[in-house]
């Protein structure tokens, strides 16, 4: 007789399902769009005058952008490991299967939202490192 595990017959709400999975995504497609544009308006400046930006405020807008698309990606992330959690016999990710739509949703959205997070980190350390125009050579 074959060891079965089943999931648990809890579900979840679409629309939870579909946040943790698509609000990651999105949130690292807005914060890579509001960048090329608010990195072309502080450059232009420099680009055509020389000399220094004339918009220093708009590092700061990059930066609380960043820090409130960051959020949204951490959002979604709990979101879906607690989707996740509800739906799943796993005890831990390590050894996780998405065993049905729904299970499969909440895991993809956990590790979407992991490797975009990573990602939006890696896109605003130089933020703080590098000259706002410096970065985008």
């Amino acid at each position: 007789m074959a060891n079965e595990v089943t999931s648990r017959v809890d579900h979840v709400p679409p629309g939870r399902l579909w946040f943790g999975v698509a609000a990651s995504a999105a949130a690292w497609f807005v914060l890579g769009f509001a960048d090329i544009l608010l990195t072309w308006a502080a450059c232009l400046h420099r680009e055509q005058l020389g000399g220094a930006s004339g918009r220093p405020a708009i590092l700061l807008l990059t930066v609380l952008i960043t820090i409130v698309l960051f959020a949204t990606i951490v959002a979604s992330g709990v979101v879906s490991y607690r989707n996740w959690r509800r739906l799943s016999v796993d005890s831990d990710l390590e050894s996780a299967e998405g065993r049905g739509r729904e299970e499969f949703m909440a895991l993809l959205g956990v590790f979407v939202s992991l490797t975009l997070g990573f990602s939006v980190i890696w896109l605003a350390l130089p933020l703080f490192i590098l000259d706002l125009c410096v970065r985008t050579r």
